[in-house]
């Protein structure tokens, strides 16, 4: 039997998870200004450097601005927000992000995926393959859901490395998060198996270097997701 680590979390983790569940319930509106530093770390007995670090994370994933000798204000994270701040709201969310989200990031998913795949079937040396193939054997042998998942964003990530496109493999660390999130709700629905013999399927097609049947592939797949036999909220 394996056992998980524990790790509590830092009092900055602490302070941005409270102040963003504030935002993002409405009891802290957009708009408002917040109380000051100071008065911010007395009233959570935490240090100012706590607050400032905190604060400072927040105004990065567009729930604050700091307006210089006005004040920090709510942002309107809706408009001005990132990747994090998708995280975040599926956080305080238990997990879950509503279908238009859902189906809007299986979407690019098709997209980019499909570059990647696609890219490498066409342009990538026999040698780029071997750091594939082991990911590929890594995966069969998981051990656990987290480790399926982890390893399985590894070939996605790998993926795009070998595919010779620079941006890829960032854009896929950008996602990371999020759509590992995502594959960990697709295996509790699912189970391992569907989302080995996805991988396993779409890394045959690209050995084998068929243009159409990858991207065929891949859209069928991620369809199932979205709407099919397979999706991720039912």
């Amino acid at each position: 039997m394996q056992f998980q680590k524990i790790s509590a979390p830092s009092l900055k983790e602490l302070f941005v998870e409270q102040l963003e569940g504030k935002i993002l319930s409405g009891e802290l509106p957009i708009g408002s200004k917040l109380p000051s530093e100071r008065e911010l770390a007395t009233s959570m007995q935490v240090s100012r450097a706590v607050v400032n670090a905190g604060i400072a994370e927040l105004e990065q994933k567009g729930f604050l601005v700091i307006k210089p000798r006005i004040g920090t204000f709510i942002e309107d994270y809706r408009k001005y927000g990132t990747l994090d701040t998708l995280v975040s709201i599926m956080k305080y969310n238990g997990g879950a992000l509503a279908n238009a989200e859902v189906r809007s990031i299986l979407q690019l998913r098709i997209v980019l995926v499909s570059l990647a795949g696609v890219l490498t079937a066409d342009e990538a040396p026999e040698e780029a393959f071997a750091s594939l193939d082991a990911i590929v054997d890594d995966i069969r042998v998981s051990s656990n859901n987290e480790s399926l998942v982890e390893n399985t964003f590894r070939f996605y990530h790998e993926l795009g490395f070998v595919s010779g496109n620079s941006l890829l493999p960032l854009i896929f660390t950008s996602f990371k998060d999020l759509v590992c999130m995502l594959w960990q709700r697709y295996v509790i629905n699912y189970g391992r198996e569907p989302l080995i013999a996805s991988t396993e399927k779409l890394y045959s097609l690209i050995r084998q270097g068929d243009r159409d049947a990858i991207i065929a592939y891949i859209d069928q797949s991620t369809s199932d997701s979205i709407d099919g036999s397979k999706q991720i909220y039912l």
